[in-house]
């Protein structure tokens, strides 16, 4: 396989797991509330391996509930809340992912975010760390009618971009993302980095590229 995608005009990302580490304030969101029931405190990382699913993964991890469990909306909702009062405090950038992005504007390339988290919370955690100020495009997992891994939300991107899908790479820690990039036509890289990306299944996810940090997706790049 050649050592770089050709025709490549922009850099699509997962945001939780991929470009940001959002796991200490997703658990402590979740934590906060086995806390507040009496109930003793998890270790970080009880919680970080299941960062990447979200509400759904911290419950599991600080309840042992499933979403089929009767008062499991109820928690959701303040596990929300408590997630949309601190989802800045303790989540932060993995380290050299501020200047990949920095080398992707440099070469003349497009980059944008698209997360399935809700719009709820992209838009004011985006607004608050500097980091993406430079993406051209935002797309949360409510802005179209399907989320990963239906590729609706990796089409959308690439519209907002003015661009094909397949001048664009879609990079992500999940198999959720590899499957919605390989369906709009895109190639895909695999984050090893994150959450979910570490499991021996990466291998099998079918993604052209995986990247163990940041800085080597740059060889991938080809604006030639």
């Amino acid at each position: 396989m050649s050592m770089a995608f050709k025709g490549i005009q922009a850099v699509l990302f997962d945001l939780d797991g991929t470009l940001i580490d959002s796991a200490p304030d997703l658990g402590a969101a979740a934590d906060q509330m086995r806390v507040a029931r009496g109930l003793p405190s998890l270790p970080a990382e009880h919680y970080r391996p299941m960062a990447g699913a979200g509400a759904r993964g911290m419950l599991g991890v600080a309840f042992g509930i499933t979403p089929a469990a009767p008062d499991y909306d109820a928690l959701r909702e303040e596990f929300f809340c408590n997630y949309e009062a601190r989802m800045t405090q303790t989540t932060y950038a993995f380290d050299g992912v501020a200047e990949l992005l920095a080398d992707i504007e440099a070469r003349g390339l497009l980059w944008g975010i698209v997360t399935n988290k809700s719009s709820r919370f992209t838009d004011p955690l985006t607004r608050a760390m500097p980091l993406f100020n430079g993406a051209k495009a935002v797309i949360s997992g409510d802005t179209t009618p399907h989320s990963k891994p239906h590729p609706a939300p990796l089409f959308e991107a690439a519209s907002r971009l003015g661009l094909p899908p397949e001048a664009c790479i879609y990079v992500g820690d999940d198999e959720r993302d590899i499957v919605a990039g390989r369906a709009a036509g895109m190639k895909t890289v695999a984050a090893l980095y994150g959450y979910l990306g570490a499991v021996d299944a990466a291998e099998h996810w079918g993604a052209d590229a995986a990247i163990k940090y940041p800085h080597e997706l740059l060889q991938w790049l080809d604006v030639a």
